[in-house]
């Protein structure tokens, strides 16, 4: 496949994820969740300013939920590294559709470095669009150990703070992304929350793995498969794409 056609390809896909953006909303409920991409773990780290990224993804469950999620962001700053993201999904649980919006920021703190950590910085909050209201607000630290130029080891700690249901949670990741071959590489990892309760699903670990394809540095697909950000107890099947541009 040549580089034209791939940036083709790159468009397409992303065209594919907005669309399904619009899907018809054919129930009032909402339920809205901590932010994030596609994987659950984020990394520490925050690119140059005005570089940009939409990324897009739809996921599938065995019980038949689904959700399509759109995620446009822009690093804003070099001094703070600051990093501006604006999430919003539509989704489907137990047969109820839903449409949150997720602004949030993210800094880098201290630069991450082969052989020792880096410290991120993100806070947001998550807004029910069908209702009106706010629905969780949420800081996490994320940490990147880079152990090589293609391994390393990410590690998130912090709050969410579920308003709907007037409760905490502390909130917790770990995983490692590896470059195994050029324009490949596997993300695994683990995550989840807890308050003190026993929830069920809710506070029960949750794990996902996946493969990312980046064939120009432009743009990215991944395939990931496991238990989702949702915490919902089944399995998911979720494609993601991104698309990466410069504004300077």
């Amino acid at each position: 496949m040549t580089e034209t056609n791939t940036r083709q390809l790159a468009r397409a896909l992303l065209a594919a994820s907005l669309g399904a953006l619009f899907l018809p909303v054919t129930a009032p409920d909402s339920t809205a969740y901590a932010a994030g991409t596609a994987y659950g773990v984020d990394t520490a780290d925050v690119g140059d300013a005005g570089a940009c990224k939409v990324e897009g993804w739809t996921s599938w469950a065995r019980n038949r939920d689904g959700l399509a999620t759109v995620s446009p962001s822009c690093i804003v700053s070099n001094v703070p590294r600051m990093e501006f993201v604006l999430q919003t999904t539509r989704g489907r649980a137990d047969q109820d559709w839903y449409t949150s919006v997720t602004p949030f920021v993210k800094f880098n703190l201290v630069p991450t470095a082969i052989g020792r950590f880096g410290f991120g910085l993100i806070a947001g909050t998550a807004y029910d669009a069908i209702k009106g209201e706010t629905t969780s607000n949420f800081a996490y630290i994320p940490a990147t150990l880079r152990l090589s130029q293609t391994l390393r080891i990410n590690l998130n700690g912090g709050w969410i703070g579920d308003q709907a249901n007037d409760r905490d949670f502390a909130t917790w990741g770990a995983g490692f992304d590896w470059l195994f071959m050029p324009k490949f590489s596997m993300t695994v990892e683990t995550f989840g929350q807890f308050n003190g309760d026993d929830l069920g699903w809710e506070t029960r670990p949750r794990f996902q793995s996946g493969v990312r394809y980046r064939p120009v540095d432009e743009f990215s697909v991944d395939l990931i498969y496991g238990r989702n950000i949702n915490g919902e107890g089944s399995h998911w099947l979720t494609l993601s794409t991104a698309y990466r541009f410069s504004l300077f």
